[in-house]
């Protein structure tokens, strides 16, 4: 399950630099998250690391990329493995 940044972002700037996987990124308008690239930090920490920081509750999961401990353990595997999701 990525998670997803909604238009409720103030562009704070704390998110970004919590990510270990660098999945999160200023877009045009606000912070945005690559699905390819979040493990939820699986892998990682315990919880989301943006989730936590975040001081205006804006990250959820994001439904169109729904992925289950297992996947998102994969996914982290891949990426410390250096091989595209």
């Amino acid at each position: 399950m990525a998670l997803m940044i909604t238009d409720e972002c103030i562009n704070c700037d704390v998110c970004e630099p919590e990510c270990p996987n660098q999945a999160i990124y200023l877009g045009q308008e606000i912070y945005e998250i690559d699905p390819n690239k979040c493990t939820e930090c699986v892998g990682h920490f315990d919880e989301p690391q943006c989730v936590q920081v975040c001081p205006v509750a804006c990250i959820p999961v994001n439904p169109q990329h729904v992925e289950n401990r297992e996947t998102l353990w994969q996914k982290f595997q891949r990426l410390q493995a250096g091989t595209p999701t």
